[in-house]
């Protein structure tokens, strides 16, 4: 008799074993913010989306569907499922990325590009930049929240053409800079008079 009341107590125990203490309630943020890296420039900027807006950096156009984040009194973990497609080189668009994204591990589960990388750091309810237009079906370009690096937008939309060489994109040639170094004197100039030269044989005293 007591072997068979043991047996569903040792039960209820190992399946509140597995489950666990309840998790920690999620919250659901309005705003996912993003960095997003130009490989070739090496230029990085850290941008606001609103939940379910799709933003355009560079060539890629990203959305994000849902941004978490946990209590203050819970450990900091922050995800969201994002949708990244690309705008080929034929005006075509092709997703090449939807599934979640860790705050905390961005390597995790990241975006696969031969230019432009972009990773969730972030979630928070509000954001400066105006929240969309619900009847607009416009694009807004990224646009950095850094203001020590000013409020300007990404502006090289425009598909980049690379050279690959095993698999490897090779930039493309830098604009020539204008040299630093002073002109050669005009080779047209008048040479220095000789000393003496317009006294007439004249000795001056």
């Amino acid at each position: 008799m007591t072997f068979k009341i043991i047996l569903p107590l040792a039960a209820l125990g190992l399946t509140t074993a597995l489950v666990g203490p309840a998790s920690a309630e999620k919250i659901a943020n309005k705003v996912a913010v993003f960095t997003g890296l130009d490989k070739i420039t090496g230029r990085t900027i850290d941008f606001d989306v609103y939940v379910d807006e799709t933003v355009r950096f560079g060539t890629l156009r990203v959305t994000p569907k849902v941004c978490y984040s946990r209590p203050a009194t819970e450990a900091a973990e922050t995800d969201g499922f994002v949708d990244v497609e690309e705008i080929t080189l034929d005006n075509e668009i092709k997703r090449i990325f939807s599934g979640w994204m860790f705050a905390a591990s961005p390597g995790l589960n990241a975006v696969e590009h031969p230019v432009y990388d972009v990773w969730l750091i972030g979630c928070r309810m509000d954001s400066d930049i105006p929240p969309p237009v619900a009847s607009s079906a416009d694009v807004r370009v990224a646009v950095s929240n850094q203001a020590s690096s000013g409020a300007g937008s990404v502006d090289d939309g425009a598909p980049v053409v690379l050279s690959f060489i095993g698999g490897i994109p090779i930039p493309p040639d830098k604009p020539a800079v204008p040299s630093m170094m002073m002109e050669d004197a005009p080779t047209d100039a008048p040479a220095e008079a000789p000393a003496g030269e317009g006294t007439d044989g004249q000795i001056l005293d």
